[in-house]
């Protein structure tokens, strides 16, 4: 299994630490220290030995941070962890802080009146600490960045850094040789007059050099750091052992690989501008650079963009890695609805058992994340994580919301379907219908070019609003090729301002979550495409759908539904059927025949 199930979350450990803590601030003559869940990379997902808020607090969530004050640590989590955390977590010691409706300045400014509060430079953006700088201002509070994770210092058994072992990821699923991309992006640094660019997302190194790896759990990535220089060439600090002699012959002479210790000296040795991604680049670096006199330029990662545009070879690798999966999924959807009426099913038994059908494709490489298993209140829990100690059966006349996904050598997969187990009643049927209509809504919309997500998320929400009910996360994140299941710039949600582009791979996934009852998300991925020509033949961008597994029919009003509403869901289920008729057989067949029948 490359799912497990013993819980990582300690609340019982968490007032020991926070104590320990608290006595090396005191020794040190500080009154706080900032714990992100990031690591030195800041990618969304770290290595075990860089899950420094999780040993500190309990909470296992993939976003937030805490603060550390003398009588009160704040634990800043967003809407997708507000039940999630009050399980995981000593109430008595840690107090769960929304967030970003509270800012972590406004915070600061109401819980201490005079102190410094500590940081780890690596662990932090320079548009992160910039931002909490000018919040404190006019108070007698400041920031201090301290050359000792305070973490770290108190961990007895961290775990090793991660040494996973890099592959070569091959130019006819990218599409592009890195010699070219390579090239490409130097222009790009030349016409801006930077001598190198500084990368430090392992997502973007990957992408960069055609490489994969296995140094963070579900996400094929190899953690280390890159400049760009404007001739094309590359300087990588990396771990020499992860790259063997297939790799550094990939690699060629133009890529030169360094030791990472060696990254820090390594920056104080450019010349000219150098560009650095404030929003993504951790402070440490920046800072390093103006020590050493140099030109910071303030710009993107030139890889994110690149990489979030897919390229047709990416795009059509991608569309089989889903037809697969939908496959996988069809199975395991018939599977399930022989098996659940019976009872003795758990959010467990339903995980492995998905995985396994998974692995009957016979190319497998990893689970994209640790399925989202909810069975009945478990479903309102957004990130839920179903361990030995949490499990629960899936009980009959109620909602089962399963939220999985694969690694594929040609493409990255997640998926979300809410089904019935029994009749769960009116009420779960009316609210499931919104969500569906909030998905169908953003399938079939056209759009002008150089919007961004935040234009088109309320329309996800329409239906929801009208009912007087909402969610609290994003419409959709964008997704990798082979890479992470998490990927940037693209989002479709409130607070995005990148313009969606052609390529760009996202999810497309309403929600409504009750606490305590239950909760429903419905999800496709989607791919940016270009409008074709269509009344006044302005330049307009639409989606193309690249999931394909039925919804539960059992669970649509139809009668709720507009005539638009019924020809696309009609139609969607006519492709399902179409597309994964000729890769399942027997009752799975006729199942499917079945799911996809018109509404």
């Amino acid at each position: 299994m490359f799912q497990s199930f013993e819980s990582h979350a300690s609340p019982d450990q968490g007032p020991p630490r926070l104590a320990a803590l608290r006595a090396k601030l005191g020794a040190m003559g500080i009154a706080g220290f900032m714990v992100p869940r990031a690591d030195v990379h800041q990618g969304e997902y770290v290595a075990a030995r860089d899950e420094r808020l999780q040993w500190l607090t309990g909470f296992t969530g993939s976003a937030g941070f805490c603060i550390v004050l003398p009588e009160e640590a704040g634990v800043f989590i967003d809407g997708r962890y507000r039940t999630q955390v009050k399980a995981q977590v000593d109430l008595a010691a840690y107090t769960p802080v929304p967030w970003p409706e509270v800012k972590a300045g406004d915070w600061i400014r109401e819980k201490l009146s005079a102190g410094v509060v500590g940081f780890d430079p690596w662990l932090h953006t320079a548009d992160e600490i910039d931002k909490l700088e000018k919040s404190l201002e006019g108070i007698g509070v400041s920031l201090s960045a301290i050359d000792e994770n305070l973490v770290d210092a108190i961990w007895p058994d961290q775990p090793d850094a991660p040494c996973g072992k890099a592959f070569v990821h091959p130019v006819e699923l990218a599409g592009e040789h890195h010699d070219a991309k390579r090239a490409r992006l130097a222009e790009g640094l030349r016409k801006a007059g930077q001598r190198a660019a500084v990368v430090t997302l392992p997502d973007s190194l990957c992408w960069l050099l055609n490489l994969r790896g296995a140094d963070v759990p579900k996400n094929p990535v190899l953690q280390g750091f890159l400049v760009l220089h404007d001739d094309g060439q590359v300087d990588l600090f990396v771990n020499s052992a992860k790259l063997d002699a297939d790799v550094r012959a990939h690699l060629g002479p133009a890529v030169r690989v360094h030791p990472t210790e060696g990254f820090a000296q390594a920056l104080k040795s450019l010349t000219g501008s150098v560009r650095v991604d404030k929003g993504t680049a951790p402070l440490a670096v920046s800072d390093i650079l103006k020590g050493a006199g140099l030109d910071v330029v303030w710009g993107d990662d030139p890889c994110r963009l690149p990489k979030a545009c897919k390229n047709t070879a990416e795009i059509a690798a991608t569309r089989e890695a889903h037809l697969r999966d939908g496959a996988a999924m069809v199975e395991f959807l018939r599977w399930l609805d022989e098996a659940a009426p019976s009872g003795g099913l758990t959010e467990i038994s339903v995980v492995q058992a998905l995985e396994g059908f998974r692995r009957a494709t016979n190319a497998l490489h990893d689970i994209s994340f640790d399925t989202i298993c909810g069975a009945g209140p478990h479903g309102a829990i957004m990130h839920y994580r179903v361990t030995e100690e949490t499990n629960r059966p899936v009980g009959q006349n109620e909602l089962l919301l399963v939220d999985s996904g694969a690694q594929y050598l040609d493409g990255t997969t997640d998926i979300t379907r809410t089904v019935a187990v029994g009749d769960p009643g009116q009420e779960a049927r009316e609210c499931y219908t919104r969500v569906l209509q909030g998905l169908i809504a953003i399938s079939r919309v056209r759009f002008p070019k150089g919007l961004p997500g935040r234009d088109i998320d309320a329309l996800a929400r329409f239906n929801l609003w009208v009912a007087g009910q909402d969610y609290d996360h994003g419409t959709g994140h964008g997704v990798g090729a082979f890479l992470s299941v998490h990927e940037g710039p693209q989002r479709i949600s409130r607070v995005s301002e990148v313009p969606l582009e052609p390529g760009m791979i996202l999810s497309n996934e309403p929600g409504y979550y009750r606490e305590g009852a239950f909760g429903i998300r419905l999800e496709n991925l989607i791919v940016v495409e270009e409008a074709p020509a269509l009344g006044d033949n302005r330049a307009q961008l639409s989606f193309e759908t690249l999931t394909f597994v039925p919804f539960d029919r059992r669970l649509i009003l139809r009668e709720e539904l507009s005539p638009g509403e019924v020809r696309w869901l009609d139609a969607y289920h006519s492709m399902v059927l179409e597309k994964l008729a000729p890769r399942v057989a027997g009752a799975t067949l006729a199942w499917l025949r079945h799911a996809c029948a018109p509404i």
